[in-house]
């Protein structure tokens, strides 16, 4: 069985922090060819709480990721995931819905997902955010969630990184999405 997953990032989080590090390992585990997508050009673009300047990072992203995966043959994989963090996953599934994704056999893990990401209908997919997200409001985004029978995980006084600030709980948040992530990723 052939399979490919995308990793889409966030603007300032990167593949290398905990979300996608350890998300990616999960994925090299059960054998899935990956791609990584890289946003750079971006500078320091500060978009939160600023639709315009969101909208356009999203265009810049987008522009970038439909270069990158020109290429692909999406007819030769069995299954296609994405995994995707913040405005990554509004990348993401914007994505699959513009290149009729959804109708294959796609799955999605959205880490910290953003309002915008349900305007593109992700397909098969789970979720996790905190109640202390700033970046999004927490309540409409498990709502948005909910709606589309995407099961969301909350985590209480958790920020857009998933984190507290607190080393030993933020470890076992960690800990508690990535084993949510490889179950659903080997389910």
């Amino acid at each position: 069985m052939k399979k490919l997953a995308v990793v889409f990032p966030g603007i300032g989080y990167t593949v290398d922090k905990p979300l996608l590090y350890y998300g990616r390992k999960i994925l090299k585990e059960a054998g899935y060819d990956i791609k990584v997508l890289n946003y750079t050009g971006l500078g320091s673009v500060n978009i939160k709480g600023d639709a315009d300047k969101m909208k356009e990072a999203f265009d810049l992203i987008f522009s970038k990721t439909e270069e990158y995966l020109e290429d692909t043959e999406w007819d030769e994989y069995d299954e296609i995931l994405f995994l995707s963090k913040s405005i990554g996953t509004i990348t993401a599934s914007a994505y699959a819905e513009k290149y009729g994704l959804n109708d294959k056999n796609i799955r999605n893990v959205l880490y910290t997902p953003l309002e915008y990401t349900f305007a593109y209908h992700p397909k098969s997919a789970i979720a996790f955010t905190g109640t202390a997200d700033s970046w999004c409001v927490p309540t409409d985004v498990m709502k948005l969630a909910a709606d589309s029978s995407i099961p969301i995980y909350s985590y209480e006084n958790a920020d857009h990184s998933l984190e507290t600030g607190d080393i030993q709980h933020d470890i076992e948040t960690i800990r508690d999405v990535m084993e949510k992530t490889a179950d659903f990723i080997n389910g």
